[in-house]
């Protein structure tokens, strides 16, 4: 198990990027948590397998349809061991 933390920069709120991340991760069975930060950018926690948490990065990397991802801030973080993908604020 690994975790990765994305700070997502560019046009990536009020373009559901949270709930698209959430339905994301969840297929991708990875665990953790995202939200909208007050600078305008996405924060996301991606905890599992490496494989699975590498696809999210790349996820977030383009995001949803209408995003505009000017680009993300990749940080390695220790595993909580939480369960389940939540849309936090």
């Amino acid at each position: 198990m690994i975790a990765r933390r994305v700070v997502v920069h560019g046009q990536v709120q009020g373009v559901f990027f949270r709930a698209s991340c959430r339905r994301a991760a969840q297929e991708a069975g990875v665990a953790g948590w995202v939200r909208n930060l007050p600078d305008g950018t996405v924060e996301a926690f991606f905890e599992g397998p490496e494989d699975d948490v590498g696809r999210m990065v790349d996820w977030a990397r383009h995001g949803p349809p209408h995003a505009a991802v000017d680009r993300i801030d990749v940080t390695d973080e220790p595993p909580t061991g939480s369960g389940g993908f939540a849309i936090t604020y």
